[in-house]
């Protein structure tokens, strides 16, 4: 009985404490980045153009206004400058999300507790104890695995930045590419800054570069290595 009250009494305190670690947990992206930066691209102006049609479905346009909005803040903190109305840009940028559900599944291991038969018995002061229903004093048995399914939030953000001037007349040159993935339970709209910020951390980058980028979820800071 003991045992019962102390399971019973602990494993709130346990889950508390992993609820707690959850919550305290950093919010982390996974970046992609290629590019071939111009030398002389510092300070360039850009513009954004509409990205291509996706096969997740269309965000809206308010949806992609703000977006935008978050790129172009991060885009001028990098030193490029927002074309203005009628002016004729040379980087174009092409930012385009994925946002959907997606069904994972994990093993978990299957314990099996059943109550023990404690019989009743003397001490040594011949005091009497009756027998009793309880754990087993060897611990719970091991009796396999099983399937767990959950649902994950996926969201994925790409930035592109196209130069006018590197290619062909009429034909823009991509000289950077950036994909920033988040799996949680967090909405794309929720994380889009943070993917913002995270596909342009350390801008442009290495060509090829795959890393983890991390921010703290009470303050929204980037978590230097």
């Amino acid at each position: 009985m003991k045992a019962l009250l102390f399971r019973a009494r602990v494993f709130p305190v346990l889950l508390s404490a992993v609820l707690l670690s959850a919550c305290a947990s950093p919010l982390v992206t996974q970046v992609t980045h290629f590019n071939q930066w111009p030398a002389d691209a510092a300070g360039s102006t850009f513009s954004f153009i509409k990205p291509p049609a996706s096969p997740w479905g269309t965000t809206g346009e308010l949806e992609q206004a703000t977006y935008e909005r978050h790129a172009q803040l991060e885009l001028e903190k990098q030193g490029l400058r927002l074309a203005a109305a009628g002016q004729r840009a040379r980087m174009l940028a092409e930012l385009s999300t994925v946002s959907q559900a997606q069904q994972r599944s994990y093993m978990e291991p299957v314990y099996h507790d059943p109550l023990f038969f404690h019989p009743p018995r003397r001490n040594a002061a011949g005091q009497y104890f009756p027998g009793f229903w309880g754990p087993s004093p060897f611990g719970p048995t091991y009796v396999g695995d099983r399937v767990v399914p959950y649902t994950v939030q996926y969201s994925q953000l790409t930035l592109r930045l196209l130069d006018t001037q590197s290619g062909p007349p009429g034909q823009p040159r991509s000289v950077f590419e950036a994909r920033a993935v988040y799996e949680g339970d967090a909405a794309l709209a929720a994380v889009a800054p943070y993917l913002v910020r995270a596909a342009l951390d350390g801008f442009p980058g290495q060509n090829g570069q795959v890393k983890n980028v991390r921010f703290d979820r009470e303050t929204g800071a980037l978590i230097k290595k």
